[in-house]
């Protein structure tokens, strides 16, 4: 059978499993689309290209003729967008179908941390259904809340996960300031170190559930630079590990954390209803135990994730929520992951919402807002900073505000300076792209030239 990890591109792949050339799948979807009814189709090597190469989406027509030549039902084509529902006719992968108990995470953890990054796809690999069926996993271990328990040889101690504790706290300060880039095969060591750790170990209860807590944050921090890097397929593994590590745990708010960094990639690369999904159940089982700040963390998420769906007064709600929340102020039983969480970031969210809901005033209101909360130089969480520039930088630019779009442009070039993330410079690019079309402005053309 082929390596699905090869391909960055479900329809590569399903070609590479039927031995089809770009030409030859081009005669067979032509033959699929007459056998429908809805006529004849150039049989053409190159729109083949472009769909897998270049992100272009076939005609609808032409995706159901697709569809039936893999035998994919027509509703998954309504309710999926495309590349997602030719997930269905791809293998599930690895780990899937096992059972959500200790036995099995550590089988996943292993497994992962044997694997290291061989993956090469570009595409999410979950359809709507099989995330569906982890989330309910995930709730499902938790509310059984079994007690890890240990046969290894290597005694571990509180103060040895006070130590593993932060370490990752360290990793997740240097992934603020150098991006996914130098930190992949960092995280993953880590994330080894302590897969290792829980496979060979002896603990009680307290300190096993620490343990399994810090290889669940570990996974997510994995998830993170993978997903940053465009790594999307290895993201999910990490995801799906980071959930079956809190839930054995017992950890809801590690593995609700996770989940909410998973909804960015849903939103980003997949199905937005995803993200809102994940979100609804992190809020669930998390209502008695979150904090304020942690509640706040999760409505910003959701309403990034609506906005996305086009739920403009979902969306609006959601934010009111967050900063309703963060006004109650801190609390000393914040979980330490949760310090980028401020009134600025919910607002830079707010922003990049509106702006995506096609309000380019109430975004830059919002960037304006955010910047006036709690900014704290460029060298205090660059690259994000550097992706909520851009997009006040296009909100400035659907006004036609030219001087102002190049200017908060510029600031984003140097937040990015040292910065090695994907999903930053494809930011960038892109709004390179959208400022490459008023090149005939002086602003616009001496930014374009000087950053070239």
């Amino acid at each position: 059978m082929t390596e699905l990890s090869l391909y960055r591109h479900p329809l590569t792949f399903l070609r590479a499993e039927l031995g089809l050339s770009m030409g030859a799948y081009a005669a067979r979807v032509d033959l699929a689309h007459r056998a429908l009814g809805l006529g004849a189709l150039a049989r053409d090597r190159q729109k083949v290209y472009r769909w897998e190469a270049h992100g272009v989406v076939p005609e609808p027509s032409t995706q159901r003729a697709i569809a039936a030549l893999h035998g994919i039902p027509d509703h998954l084509v309504d309710t999926s967008a495309w590349p997602q529902w030719l997930q269905a006719a791809c293998p599930p992968e690895r780990g899937a179908d096992l059972p959500w108990d200790q036995a099995a995470t550590v089988e996943v953890l292993c497994d992962l941390a044997r694997g290291g990054s061989v993956d090469r796809r570009g595409f999410l690999t979950l359809t709507s259904a099989a995330l569906s069926s982890s989330i309910l996993g995930w709730q499902d271990a938790l509310a059984a809340m079994t007690a890890p328990t240990s046969t290894g040889r290597r005694q571990i101690t509180a103060a040895m996960v006070d130590h593993l504790e932060r370490r990752l706290d360290h990793l997740r300060h240097l992934d603020d300031a150098l991006g996914s880039g130098e930190l992949r095969d960092l995280a993953q060591a880590e994330f080894s170190f302590i897969a290792g750790l829980v496979k060979d170990s002896r603990f009680d209860e307290p300190t096993g559930r620490r343990l399994y807590a810090a290889a669940a944050e570990a996974a997510r921090c994995c998830a993170w630079v993978h997903f940053d890097a465009g790594y999307h397929a290895q993201a999910e593994r990490y995801f799906a590990a980071a959930l079956r590590a809190s839930a054995t745990a017992g950890d809801v708010l590690t593995g609700a954390y996770a989940m909410s960094f998973q909804a960015i990639q849903s939103y980003t690369a997949g199905d937005p209803r995803d993200a809102v999904a994940l979100i609804e159940a992190a809020q669930i089982q998390t209502r008695n135990r979150a904090t304020p700040r942690f509640r706040a963390m999760l409505a910003a998420r959701a309403a990034r994730s609506l906005s996305k769906t086009g739920d403009r007064r979902a969306c609006a709600r959601a934010l009111d929520q967050a900063r309703d929340a963060l006004s109650a102020g801190p609390r000393d039983d914040d979980p330490a992951y949760l310090y980028w969480v401020t009134l600025g970031e919910v607002e830079m969210i707010a922003g990049s919402s509106a702006l995506e809901l096609g309000d380019a005033g109430e975004a830059v209101r919002r960037f304006d807002a955010a910047m006036a909360a709690d900014y704290a130089g460029d060298d205090q969480y660059p690259r994000t900073h550097a992706i909520y520039l851009a997009r006040a930088a296009d909100a400035h630019l659907m006004l036609r505000d030219f001087d102002q779009a190049v200017e908060v442009a510029d600031h984003a070039v140097r937040c990015l300076g040292g910065v090695d993330s994907a999903r930053s410079s494809a930011t960038m690019a892109g709004l390179r792209d959208k400022l490459a079309g008023h090149r005939d402005v002086p602003a616009v053309r001496d930014f374009l030239d000087l950053t070239a």
